[in-house]
């Protein structure tokens, strides 16, 4: 069984490097496009259905790939983007002149501090885990799994366990890029097939 990791296309924030999170940020003109080109990558990779964080960005995304192969768009609010509180809407460097002590105690140990209002990596990683076992649950045949840039990487981390942990930090998926995860219901392993694949973005790039 194959599980496609997909991030939604782009949007106006991502293009001007602010802080997503839980903020329902619509799809850019450009990001649409990618979601096109994207579900026409996934015609030589059917799924018998589709995955997607409640967020309209995946959603958009989620909703080409499952038009493009005629199979069911199943809303996920485990799969949506890490909660970031009052630094949604801010940029890096924004958020350092705002919040300087904060940001620094994320940054020495981000798994239980959180950004203020929102959440810790290790909540993160839970729902993350929670996401998938049911996923596993349902899915009969490969799936496509249509989240965010910060939440397909604690995906990959919750499957891959030691090796995804020791890989997290240097591990970053594009806007509509496609990471391929193989599993083995009589051994329960997950293994990384593909990551961060924008082949299908070619004539957009």
């Amino acid at each position: 069984m194959r599980l496609y990791l997909i991030r939604h296309g782009q949007t106006d924030w991502n293009v001007a490097g602010k802080i997503q999170g839980s903020t329902d940020i619509p799809l850019n003109d450009v990001g649409r496009r990618q979601a096109a080109c994207l579900a026409k990558g996934m015609e030589r990779r059917p799924v018998s259905r589709v995955f997607s964080s409640t967020l309209s960005r995946a959603g958009e995304t989620a909703l080409a790939i499952g038009e493009s192969q005629h199979v069911p768009v199943h809303r996920l609010r485990e799969l949506e983007e890490v909660n970031y509180g009052k630094w949604e809407g801010l940029t890096m460097d924004e958020i350092g002149e705002r919040y300087p002590r904060e940001l620094e105690q994320w940054y020495l140990s981000p798994v239980e501090v959180a950004p203020p209002g929102g959440e810790t990596q290790t909540q993160v990683y839970e729902r993350c885990g929670k996401a998938i076992d049911s996923i596993l649950k349902q899915a009969d045949g490969d799936v496509a799994v249509v989240s965010h840039g910060a939440t397909v990487v604690f995906l990959l981390e919750y499957m891959l366990q030691d090796e995804g942990r020791d890989a997290k930090d240097d591990i970053i998926v594009g806007n509509a890029s496609i990471s391929t995860v193989e599993y083995d219901p009589q051994t329960k392993k997950f293994t990384l097939t593909e990551l961060n694949d924008r082949e299908h973005l070619k004539g957009l790039l």
